[in-house]
């Protein structure tokens, strides 16, 4: 879907959207979000350093550094990104929590055992 932005009097040009997404780094376990850059590459952002997304006629996005982008995606669209990453990161702990207790029922054993508690000496 293409949708046009004014960039000054009189002056237009296209937007392409739809092209952001939510996905895990390769190589590491940390999650950001693909935003575009205006003149089209794509760039990985971590949703946690945001401040700010000002809708001019453009979507500027700032980080808590004072660093500003200025990406292609709407305000809307942008919100949505962050809001799709914040959920997956819940969903994600949800899967570690439920995981924790299965792995807790088979690890009977280990809570029977005695725990000795330490006092710290007096010197």
């Amino acid at each position: 879907m293409i949708q046009r932005a004014t960039e000054g009097p009189g002056l237009t040009r296209p937007r392409d959207r739809g092209r952001a997404a939510v996905r895990n780094h390769p190589g590491t376990d940390a999650a950001v979000i693909l935003v575009t850059r205006l003149n089209g590459p794509e760039f990985a952002l971590n949703p946690d350093l945001v401040e700010r997304a000002d809708c001019t006629p453009d979507t500027v996005i700032t980080l808590v550094d004072g660093t500003k982008y200025v990406i292609a995606e709407s305000v809307p669209e942008f919100i949505a990104l962050v809001r799709e990453y914040r959920a997956s990161l819940i969903a994600s702990a949800q899967r570690m929590e439920s995981q924790d207790v299965d792995q807790a029922g088979h690890d009977d054993a280990m809570s029977s055992a005695k725990v000795v508690p330490l006092h710290r000496r007096d010197r």
